[in-house]
């Protein structure tokens, strides 16, 4: 986790500004995360590029670099007909995405 990146996001929203973008993103990477490790084995490579691509997004703007970083990893085995890869990236990609909304939870419970 960056921490810069959530004081940033403070300092330029607000404290309230802040708390609704962190919310939000928290609520939809939880969200994305639990879809795409469900639907992994069967779901079209192009729509898994995309959420992954999506949580990378999302992640990379609250501050989530490792999870940012992963994603675009399962984005890129996801070119590849390599299902053993492609599993092994997307639940890598969901333990540090657990792990990373967890830190990012006590991290608020301690600034508050």
């Amino acid at each position: 986790m960056d921490p810069d990146r959530i004081t940033e996001l403070y300092v330029k929203l607000g404290e309230a500004g802040a708390e609704d973008v962190i919310c939000r993103a928290m609520e939809e990477l939880a969200s994305r995360l639990a879809d795409i490790h469900e639907v992994q084995l069967f779901a079209d490579a192009d729509l898994l590029r995309q959420s992954a691509r999506s949580i990378a997004e999302i992640a990379g703007k609250i501050g989530l670099t490792s999870l940012s970083r992963v994603a675009l990893d399962a984005e890129y085995c996801l070119n590849f007909n390599d299902y053993v890869a492609r599993s092994a990236t997307i639940a890598r990609m969901v333990r540090i995405g657990e792990k990373s909304l967890t830190i990012v939870w006590d991290y608020r419970d301690m600034s508050v």
